[in-house]
């Protein structure tokens, strides 16, 4: 619910219904455990146990596969709601549905028939991978190879950078150059359904040839891991390439639909960040006196809170705008780029304020915003940086009004 929102909901009686059962859960649930988990990096076990019986691994899986059906407008509703508690629990779910959306929308059936009803009740999680180490948006620029081997099968070799879920997944969804010669180099890339045995550093038997190493240690975004993966020798069969034998050469285009709707996902995450930044602004300004009087009375004070209440609103509906266009059918890759650019940009914002209300005590580890500072940079870099994603929205504006 937006802060100071009315009677006006622009939320259906179903959103309304799941959206206010996830915040609760974010408030009686997550909070409580955020600070403890970020400062000793822990993954929150129990928290992942409650949101596999609340169903949120199969929001968007269609019912036929065990999933609630739901829109990705209602998803970002809820990622809002999850992020606004810790956007590491987001980070959790929001891997494995770009996974599910994959194989949804390029699958084979006998591919969906198998994975998408473990999927959608979290029995197995999935996590993507398209960065390597000297690779980050130009995707095109990948070296991680797959060739085809006596048998048919795939041996699969590189090293895969920044993925999230990726010790802890059953599957990775992994693009990896399959023509090295192609031109354009995009159409000489394949998308494989790599298994795993979650948990585990060193994969063996049927999952030889692919090792974890120790997770990345970063500045926020703890709790879930981001990881290395490093394919040796990894063997995969012909049915595990997404979409099958017609998915060969089109894993590219398959993943940047993908990021598509990740930008939605994302851009969803930034204003759960803000709208929890707020709150905490609002209330601590109340609070905290200065001069005989609560720092709220303060002018200066009142501009921020007004500047930060107006980028939150206009982030979310920037984000719903670009989610109702996708499930419209309509492309949505210059909405969804703005979404992401503005809400990205508008978590940090909003945070940094936040932090600057709460003066000394918001460098304090006692405070949440504290947390939320260290979070919220993590959202201006995924799923393309923001100079990339002004290189997106740029673009698509000249092709659609070409002269």
């Amino acid at each position: 619910m937006a802060v100071a929102e009315s009677g006006y909901s622009d939320k259906t009686d179903d959103q309304r219904a799941i959206t206010e059962m996830v915040r609760q859960f974010v408030d009686n649930e997550v909070l409580p455990i955020a600070e403890e988990h970020d400062h000793e990096d822990k993954f929150p076990d129990a928290v992942v146990e409650q949101m596999k019986e609340l169903g949120l691994f199969g929001v968007t899986i269609p019912e036929e596969y065990g999933g609630m059906g739901l829109d990705l407008t209602t998803y970002a509703m809820i990622v809002e709601e999850l992020s606004r508690g810790w956007i590491s629990v987001s980070g959790i779910v929001n891997t494995h549905f770009i996974g599910s959306y994959l194989l949804m929308k390029f699958g084979t059936e006998e591919q969906r028939q198998e994975l998408l009803p473990r999927m959608a009740t979290g029995e197995i999680r999935a996590a993507f991978s398209l960065s390597e180490p000297e690779v980050g948006s130009d995707v095109q620029g990948i070296k991680g190879g797959a060739k085809q081997v006596d048998g048919g099968d795939w041996e699969l070799n590189g090293q895969k950078m920044w993925v999230t879920n990726g010790l802890r997944s059953g599957l990775v969804f992994v693009l990896m150059k399959t023509d090295p010669n192609a031109e354009p180099a995009y159409k000489g890339m394949t998308c494989f359904i790599t298994e795993k045995e979650p948990g585990a550093a060193e994969n063996t038997g049927d999952y030889a040839g692919l090792t974890v190493p120790p997770q990345i240690r970063k500045m926020g975004y703890k709790g879930v891991e981001s990881t290395e993966l490093v394919y040796d020798g990894y063997r995969c069969s012909p049915d595990r390439v997404l979409g099958g034998e017609q998915g060969v050469g089109e894993g590219f285009v398959q993943m940047m639909d993908a990021l598509e709707v990740g930008r939605v996902n994302v851009a969803a995450r930034g204003v759960g960040i803000a709208q929890r930044a707020l709150e905490l602004a609002l209330r601590y300004s109340q609070e905290r006196k200065t001069f005989g009087k609560p720092i709220a009375a303060h002018q200066a004070i009142q501009f921020k809170l007004a500047d930060m209440a107006t980028k939150v609103e206009a982030a979310r509906l920037l984000t719903l705008k670009s989610a109702r266009m996708k499930d419209a059918g309509e492309r949505s890759d210059l909405e969804a780029g703005m979404a992401k650019l503005f809400a990205s940009e508008t978590g940090k914002e909003v945070v940094e304020e936040s932090f600057r209300i709460h003066g000394g005590y918001g460098y304090s580890k006692e405070y949440e915003i504290e947390r939320l500072y260290r979070d919220a940079p993590l959202l201006l870099i995924g799923e393309g940086t923001s100079e990339i994603q002004r290189m997106v929205i740029g673009k698509k504006l000249l092709q659609r009004n070409k002269i």
